[in-house]
């Protein structure tokens, strides 16, 4: 080769589920002629494939975008577009399925690469607590409110800066703030993006999100004192954290140390928060408890509960109800149901219809995905097809009332004539009277730190802040 003769780009496929993989490259690729990104891969979000980043936000070097495909055509696309490297990029998946995927990329040719926080978190001249988990629906954002408002009573201007769902038009989604409801049906939400936002804005909060997080950064350092990563998935944060809350759930015990990027943002933890504290075992705190001093053993470790509240309270007895819970929760996420179940249940219901049997169209589509889901109904909502699929279901379900474990507010979202029960779910720490609010005496609350006093000491430390 002629030593004067400039080097071939290295061809790029991202691997990602509409978020991660978009910030990779705008931190990572982007500006860097040394690679191609020649295509990104659509997994987790339905609805995502076939579409482009769009040239407005890939940059001059890519004036038509770039495409995005099904992942099930990888193997096609390696040898297609000659890739010569395969960057996952997304979250909530098991080892063992990322090993197929790199199993995958490894046999068609290409190198199999995974880009960590030292290369993709943006740096904030503001200080930033971060708040992960090992899994999806671990309770981040009932601890995200907590913080939030905890934060605000000291007079702090918080910025609370979520993790990316990027479901729309990705160019006029690029930097988004959301400080009402009016700015959730302005942006047209999905239901699982109003899940996020709007309990910080009920609780008089500020969400940024969106596509292009160095941008949205800047725009929220100019209203705010200290940012609030609330993290989506068991992703590590966009953000490099100041303080880094990390939450393992007691009863999906085992899984801090066998899900992708969890055991890595275990590993990173500043404070372990074993969540759900009320609803376990002893056993199972104990594993989970063990996992993070052995893979965190420099962070301080904090118990919380998760409690539930029927809002507005009400006897169920006597009712058929039937149960919607949030989305990613109970699909990628695993679980077999959530918190409208469990107030469901507490409630007295006479019964908890199955919606299994009369699941319609796309919902009905979910459940063949997502066979473990139990009986509950997930608030699917990516698409106004979906959400036309969810009412109806709900509909011809024939209960006499809704029970709605989602956060966003259903009954006004989608007209339902039922009567919604929403069940509240919020963390309770143990200066917020753990023990008085279900967490049995014992529980080792005496003499552990709390996530307040972890948090405190941060503050005082940070900014000089005490009470």
């Amino acid at each position: 080769m002629n030593s004067h003769s400039t080097p071939r780009a290295r061809r790029i496929a991202i691997m990602g589920a509409a978020g991660r993989d978009f910030h990779n490259f705008n931190v990572v690729y982007r500006g860097d002629a040394r690679h191609e990104v020649v295509a990104f891969t659509a997994a987790q979000i339905p609805g995502i494939a076939d579409r482009r980043y769009p040239a407005e936000l890939a940059g001059p070097r890519y004036p038509q975008g770039i495409p995005i495909v099904d992942e099930a055509r990888l193997a096609a696309l390696i040898a297609d577009k000659r890739i010569d490297e395969v960057v996952f990029a997304y979250s909530d998946i098991a080892h063992v399925e990322v090993m197929h995927r790199a199993s995958i990329a490894l046999s068609a040719g290409a190198d199999f690469t995974l880009l960590g926080p030292a290369s993709t978190m943006l740096a904030s001249r503001l200080p930033v607590i971060a708040v992960s988990a090992v899994r999806t629906g671990v309770g981040k954002s009932q601890v995200s409110r907590w913080l939030s408002t905890r934060l605000r009573a000291r007079e702090l201007r918080v910025a609370v800066i979520r993790h990316p769902m990027p479901y729309g038009d990705l160019a006029r989604q690029a930097v988004q703030r959301f400080a009402s409801r009016a700015d959730l049906d302005a942006a047209d939400c999905t239901i699982e993006e109003r899940e996020e936002y709007e309990p910080h804005i009920a609780a008089g909060g500020v969400v940024w999100a969106g596509v292009d997080y160095a941008r949205i950064l800047a725009e929220a350092e100019r209203e705010a004192d200290l940012i609030l990563w609330d993290g989506g998935n068991n992703d590590f944060p966009f953000l490099r954290p100041d303080l880094h809350l990390v939450l393992v759930d007691p009863l999906r015990a085992g899984h801090e140390r066998s899900w992708h990027p969890g055991e890595a943002v275990l590993r990173m933890a500043d404070v372990v928060v074993v969540a759900k504290a009320n609803s376990a075992t002893d056993e199972a705190l104990a594993q989970v408890e063990a996992s993070a001093r052995e893979l965190a053993p420099r962070a301080a470790l904090v118990r919380g509960a998760s409690v539930v509240r029927l809002d507005p309270p009400a006897s169920l007895a006597g009712r058929r109800v039937v149960v919607v819970e949030d989305g990613p929760t109970i699909t990628h996420g695993g679980m077999p149901h959530g918190a409208g179940w469990v107030a469901a249940q507490a409630a007295g219901a006479a019964g908890i219809v199955d919606p299994r049997t009369s699941a319609i169209g796309e919902i009905a589509d979910v459940y063949r995905r997502y066979p473990h889901i139990g009986r509950v109904l997930p608030a699917m909502g990516y698409s106004a097809q979906e959400v036309a699929d969810l009412k109806a279901t709900i509909v011809a379900c024939g209960a006499d009332a809704v029970v709605s474990g989602t956060p966003a507010d259903l009954g006004a979202l989608l007209g339902l004539a039922l009567p919604v029960h929403r069940a509240r779910y919020d963390y309770r720490d143990s200066q917020d009277g753990l023990t008085d609010r279900g967490l049995p005496a014992g529980r080792a609350t005496t003499g552990r730190r709390s996530l307040a006093q972890c948090v405190d000491e941060f503050l005082a430390r940070r900014m000089g802040r005490v009470d």
